[in-house]
């Protein structure tokens, strides 16, 4: 990445990780403690709007940017780097629907990071898989729609936020809205307590005919579909990029662990010189990716391979890192732990290992042989 602002926004990210993050990370991951103020200031070093072009208010340096920020993070702490993914994803939704004043408005605030707010959209790439139906649905009225039903998990939200999903409206068809946290009719709920990302303001979120101006819709059930499509490779390779800085976080940790113990982790299957070389090449793909991602010209199925294998190295990194640490990093303090629960979430927040490992299935079947 040679662009002189995308090395900028590096050196901008490196310092706020450093010296903010860093000692956050451990509260963020067992503590509940949200991020709001690296958040913010992510926003402030540019790392959203690094997803628009230069006319639309951005600053340019594109996808491939944003998510070597996103990563950088992700390798001082997961949970912050999914949460920036969020707020990346919602900006990069925005950047995709009709030129409304009221959506162009709402994305400048979000690519400067003075509003936050999360895509509920798992239900809706779900939907689009086969896999559940729309949890949630549109009765339209006088210039716009009234909303019902119910999400589970949405993350990066909370009083002004913001939340992204989709509907289905009684004919048949499906749109794509954005509402605000404290509209009326709009109630947050804490879930289960889990068993790390705790600070993620990972919360389900009902909806009692809650009004949705016209102003409001992303998409319309006429392009709904293609929507999806569009904005889907890019959502998917802005999360990858989270895992990516995940797996970093692991080799830093099994380098730390072999400055103590070299001569007894040699003994290790998955050492840091090969999980180093994995890192290399799926960057480099990732790389390859993102630009045509920005130009609607990527191949989905490469997404699809590019994810799963983001997810299945972030387990195998994160395991080694523990072994490698030896009993410290069974200790609940140490990073190693929790880069496991970092690791499991990677894989298993949507799209899941195995719902990656099914589509690419049935993508490869249906290639002409």
């Amino acid at each position: 990445m040679t662009h002189p602002e995308s090395l900028a926004l590096l050196r901008r990210v490196d310092q706020r990780v450093r010296l903010q993050l860093s000692p956050l990370a451990a509260a963020i991951d067992q503590q509940a403690h949200y991020p709001e103020d690296i958040l913010r200031g992510l926003g402030e070093d540019g790392v959203y709007a690094a997803l628009l072009p230069a006319e639309a208010g951005g600053r340019a340096p594109g996808l491939a940017a944003a998510m070597a920020a996103i990563a950088e993070v992700g390798a001082v702490c997961g949970s912050t780097a999914f949460l920036a993914w969020c707020q990346s994803a919602s900006v990069w939704l925005l950047r995709h629907a009709p030129p409304r004043a009221e959506l162009k408005s709402l994305m400048t605030e979000l690519a400067a990071g003075r509003r936050l707010g999360g895509p509920g959209l798992s239900n809706a790439i779900k939907h689009l898989a086969g896999l559940e139906p729309l949890r949630l649905r549109a009765e339209p009225c006088a210039n716009g729609y009234r909303l019902s039903g119910d999400l589970p998990w949405v993350s990066n939200i909370g009083d002004g936020h913001l939340f992204a999903a989709a509907a289905a409206v009684a004919d048949g068809g499906k749109l794509v809205f954005l509402a605000d946290c404290d509209a009326p009719g709009v109630r947050l709920c804490d879930g289960p307590p889990t068993a790390g990302m705790a600070g993620t303001r990972t919360l389900s979120v009902k909806l009692d005919q809650v009004f949705v101006p016209a102003e409001r819709v992303a998409a319309e059930p006429a392009d709904f579909a293609a929507f999806i499509r569009r904005v889907r490779p890019g959502f998917v390779l802005a999360q990858a990029a989270a895992g990516l800085g995940v797996v970093q976080g692991c080799l830093d940790d099994i380098q730390e662990a072999n400055r103590r113990d070299g001569e007894q982790n040699r003994w290790l299957d998955h050492s840091y010189q090969d999980l180093a070389a994995e890192l290399a090449s799926l960057w480099s793909e990732a790389k390859t990716l993102a630009p045509q991602a920005e130009a609607g010209q990527v191949q989905p199925l490469r997404v699809l391979r590019l994810r799963a294998a983001v997810g299945e190295l972030c387990l195998r990194a994160a395991m080694s890192a523990q072994l490698h640490a030896g009993a410290a990093g069974f200790l609940l303090s140490h990073s190693a732990q929790r880069r496991l629960r970092e690791a499991s979430f990677i894989a298993i927040v949507t799209p899941t290992l195995k719902q990656l490992r099914r589509e690419i299935d049935l993508a490869e079947q249906a290639q002409p042989a």
